[in-house]
């Protein structure tokens, strides 16, 4: 892709790479065009159609988002209708809220697909500012690159229905591809899909290659299947292919994930805890049910939290996970050797789970696979494995569940 006269200026003001930057991003043609976050946020039209890597609020992009808010803040740009910025907003789910909720508040987000987490975000949806859509995580990303999305965007590449994508990775490769964090999410599809990628390098986080199985979201009548029969089959490879001639500039980044802490257990949950296990002890003890176990998927919260660290003393050998999101007590639960392994699509840990992970790199790095969301959530998938899926609920019919067992 050709630059613009803009977008060379604000690559040629990109600075000298740094130590760290010029060690993660093994093709040097990249360092060409490193640029500053403040010298990009002027390209981003109203209306532009953009996608963020990022998955329950882990491996989201930081630099440029912010760099974009603080622009249309220091310009007073929505305070004019004929100035004004809103974004059509493309991420896997959830990012962290010092971008997303921050370009909510601001008005800043005319649609936003698939999912969201967040008081403001909820709100301008709520008061009608934002259009939204709800969508299964598997879907999104096949959705996306069929041009579901992009029915009434009007400019750019048909081909493309993203104008940008914004990603974060840990890594570049020597061919250009992308290593990410700790979350794969809808990353490969949303770089499949933009006519422009802007890659924030993350230097500050450990790099994760190897920790990732990605495969290419082909489009009928060429999708395949996905050959898995045991949560640590490899079906693609460590980083993600994109056309390195649609990478417009780099970016380095050292901003951590806003994860914070992880929701506590309490007696409750651990009540909750103690029951299932129980009941998989039960199950296992009459036979419909293997010693190990079948593949368990967990939702996230201190009852995930509490019925994983219930697990990790259970009497469960060699149990294996397929799951969306790993949070704080699966360090535990690897710990214990009842782990075998795990496969999900996000890490959200603590910073103290972060610390403890990044240190003992070599412990898990062999034990653990992130897969993208279209892959962890597949029905399919899930259906075969024949995955034990424990999610919290937000409200539960107890009339409707009795009344159904004598109809």
């Amino acid at each position: 892709m050709r630059p613009t006269p803009f977008l060379r200026n604000a690559i040629g003001r990109g600075g000298v790479a740094s130590a760290a930057l010029k060690e993660r991003v093994r093709r040097p043609a990249y360092l060409k065009r490193l640029a500053q976050p403040e010298d990009l946020a002027p390209l981003f039209k109203h209306d532009d159609y953009i996608g963020w890597s990022g998955f329950t609020g882990v491996g989201y992009p930081k630099a440029v988002p912010t760099a974009i808010a603080d622009h249309v803040e220091a310009n007073n740009l929505q305070a004019d209708p004929a100035t004004k910025k809103k974004f059509n907003l493309f991420v896997g789910a959830s990012v962290g809220p010092e971008v997303e909720d921050r370009w909510a508040k601001m008005d800043m987000i005319a649609r936003r697909y698939p999912h969201q987490v967040g008081r403001e975000i909820a709100k301008g949806i709520n008061e009608g500012r934002i259009e939204f859509a709800d969508k299964h995580l598997s879907m999104f990303p096949q959705d996306l690159t069929y041009g579901y999305y992009s029915l009434k965007k009007n400019h750019g590449d048909p081909r493309k229905p993203l104008d940008w994508a914004i990603v974060e990775a840990t890594a570049i490769t020597e061919d250009g591809h992308i290593v990410p964090g700790a979350s794969v999410g809808a990353t490969p599809e949303i770089v499949q899909s933009a006519e422009r990628i802007i890659i924030e390098v993350n230097t500050l986080v450990p790099s994760l290659e190897g920790l990732h199985d990605i495969n290419h979201s082909f489009v009928p009548p060429n999708r395949q299947p996905y050959v898995v029969t045991h949560p640590q089959d490899r079906i693609g490879r460590t980083a993600i292919p994109i056309d390195p001639d649609r990478v417009v500039a780099i970016v380095e980044s050292q901003h951590p994930d806003n994860t914070g802490q992880n929701a506590p257990e309490n007696e409750e949950s651990r009540a909750i805890a103690s029951h299932l296990i129980e009941f998989l002890s039960s199950e296992v003890a009459s036979g419909r049910l293997p010693p190990s176990l079948l593949p368990l998927q967990s939702g996230i919260g201190n009852v995930a939290n509490s019925i994983i660290g219930g697990l990790a003393d259970g009497p469960f050998e060699q149990v294996q996970v397929w799951t969306e999101v790993l949070q704080d007590t699966f360090i535990q639960f690897f710990d214990s050797g009842k782990l075998a392994f795990a496969t999900a699509t996000s890490i959200k840990f603590s910073p103290e789970g972060f610390e403890h992970f990044y240190k003992n790199w070599d412990r898990y790095k062999d034990r653990l696979l992130l897969r993208s969301q279209q892959v962890a959530n597949s029905p399919e998938l899930i259906r075969r494995l024949g995955v034990i899926a424990m999610n919290t609920p937000l409200e539960v019919d107890i009339v409707r569940i009795l009344f159904s067992e004598f109809v």
